[in-house]
């Protein structure tokens, strides 16, 4: 019997022991394949599920991986039945093809039983026209992204060779004086390339644009870029400037204020979906042009109108990006099905080891309400205790402090509560930056901190994707959006570019004990700790600064 760091269990969980010497080795073998769900101190429960191993499976991985995965690092012997069940799921995938040919769209199955059930489906039915033969049928041209879904949520995700149009050509090449991609974009390019759509995963601060550029110089066509914010979009923009052949005449913006479609058009999320009297006003860019290339920016935030329209778009090479697949509207299925399954995926602790992110000290810091708040909390309304717990008089007092003892570092407080920023901005005497901040005044915020002018800046929600401060070196987190694993992704992302004297960051989530607040922060922290970011506890009332907390601890 193995002594190993893993516990398999027949309903498809996992416990890992967290202070076992093969915890990291157990946990890269398990995360292709399985998402953590619980992080407590000692054990780590993790969950396999149909749609992990079938993204493992794009990915490359095969079912014998998973089985040796699991073999090698269980303690007990693993269930017999359980292996044989992952084998069967992982099978599923590519059971079903999608392929064209001179009249259409065709879908072949590698036996007629699969064939057979899925015609006898009233989900799929619709999307199916005549039959060829016992192991084919063909399929309406229009329904190439309706017929995925529905085949996923049947359980028979249905590989796509049907193909791709080219788009009109648009010359993109990369400009490579005194830059390379580095090894591991070249593979995530190269990835997507191949799969011809798809989504790559890597944490911010790695050059997830500069995979997009790369997809855009291997595509060499016209390109459509979807973006988070305005900020982001010309960011994106001076990027791919900096980058590439590209000139400004070939990059356009289309966001609220400005409407400009070119080769490479940049658009924002908010002005896509946009109504007037119920009518989206601006999908039809989508096909203004005859796209060869869509690329997704944090494509884990993609709204519903956007998937929508990109069922109609299966024809066009789409490439996602995100640092987390994790959404918390569980609608990573349809990432899967409507953008392309993972297509390349680097490990964050892989990335900092080789020096390409900044190492990270993530601190839960426990802060106790006083005997008036207790019992303001404790009578609340359920609906009020989380704006209670997040916006204590104590925690803004905890802030205050930390940013002060880290005074020689770049700083960034994070929340979203605005009266509770309002108070800790002018305590602090620093800018605050919020949804209403005009677009001008964030960029100039954010370049006057890049530049050191600034040292600390307090913000909303704004800052949490796709903002490049490659210079700040501490995060103080004072509230959020309740339990979300992606907004804490994001928010540690904003540090993890690596620092010029070579140092860490550090990430501080200030939670109330004793309160929903501390539930939230359990649940927030499982994709990092996933990642093998391991928060340390410290209570507020024993914060050192950051010149003595060494001989503290």
């Amino acid at each position: 019997m193995s002594l190993g760091p893993l516990i398999v269990q027949s309903d498809k969980t996992l416990l890992l022991e967290v202070n076992h010497p093969d915890y990291a080795v157990a946990r890269a073998a398990i995360a292709p394949f399985a998402e953590l769900e619980r992080a407590p101190e000692h054990m780590h429960t993790y969950r396999i599920t149909n749609l992990g191993l079938w993204n493992a499976a794009a990915a490359g991985h095969d079912a014998e991986q998973v089985v040796d995965a699991l073999v090698q690092h269980s303690r007990y012997p693993v269930p017999t039945a359980l292996l044989v069940d992952l084998a069967d799921i992982m099978a599923r995938y590519g059971r079903l093809h999608l392929v064209a040919d001179d009249e259409g769209l065709l879908l072949r199955a590698t036996d007629a039983a699969v064939l057979l059930e899925i015609k006898r489906s009233k989900r799929v039915a619709p999307y199916l026209a005549a039959a060829v033969d016992d192991l084919t049928v063909r399929v309406h041209a229009s329904d190439r992204g309706n017929i995925k879904q529905a085949l996923l949520k049947l359980g028979w995700p249905a590989e796509d060779f049907a193909g791709y149009i080219d788009g009109e050509a648009h010359p993109i090449d990369l400009r490579e004086e005194g830059w390379n991609l580095r090894d591991y974009q070249r593979q995530a390019v190269a990835g997507f390339w191949e799969g011809g759509s798809g989504v790559v995963v890597l944490p911010c601060g790695s050059g997830k644009t500069v995979v997009g550029a790369g997809a855009m110089a291997a595509a060499k066509s016209t390109t459509l870029i979807l973006v988070t914010n305005t900020v982001s979009a010309r960011q994106w923009r001076d990027e791919l400037l900096r980058r590439t052949s590209l000139t400004t005449d070939e990059v356009g913006e289309y966001s609220g204020s400005v409407k400009e479609v070119r080769p490479v058009t940049i658009a924002t999320y908010q002005v896509l979906i946009a109504k007037r009297k119920g009518v989206h006003l601006h999908l039809d860019l989508m096909n203004a042009r005859d796209w060869g290339l869509i690329i997704y920016d944090e494509v884990h935030l993609l709204p519903a109108p956007i998937f929508r329209m990109t069922a109609d778009l299966q024809a066009r090479r789409r490439l996602g990006l995100t640092a987390t697949l994790v959404r918390e509207d569980d609608r990573e299925s349809e990432v899967f099905s409507l953008i392309g399954p993972k297509r390349y995926d680097a490990p964050w602790k892989d990335l900092e080891a080789q020096g390409y992110i900044a190492p990270a000290d993530c601190v839960e810091v426990r802060i106790a309400m006083s005997a008036s708040e207790r019992l303001a909390y404790a009578a609340a309304e359920e609906s009020d205790k989380a704006r209670l717990a997040a916006c204590s008089p104590r925690k803004t007092d905890a802030a205050c402090r930390l940013a002060t003892a880290h005074r020689n570092d770049q700083v960034l407080v994070i929340g979203q509560y605005l009266d509770q920023l309002e108070e800790i901005a002018t305590r602090l005497g620093v800018p605050l930056l919020t949804g209403n901040s005009s677009t001008r005044e964030r960029q100039r915020l954010f370049e006057a901190f890049r530049a050191g002018e600034v040292s600390c800046l307090v913000v909303s929600k704004v800052a949490n994707f796709s903002i490049d401060l490659p210079d700040a070196a501490v995060a103080i987190q004072v509230s959020g959006a309740f339990g979300s694993r992606q907004e804490e992704a994001q928010r540690l992302g904003r540090l993890l570019r690596p620092k010029r004297d070579g140092g860490s960051a550090r990430f501080y989530a200030l939670v109330m004990r004793d309160t929903v607040d501390q539930d939230f922060a359990a649940r927030r922290q499982r994709f990092l700790a996933e990642q093998g970011y391991a928060y340390r506890i410290e209570d507020a009332d024993r914060l050192a600064g950051p010149a003595d907390r060494d001989s503290h601890m």
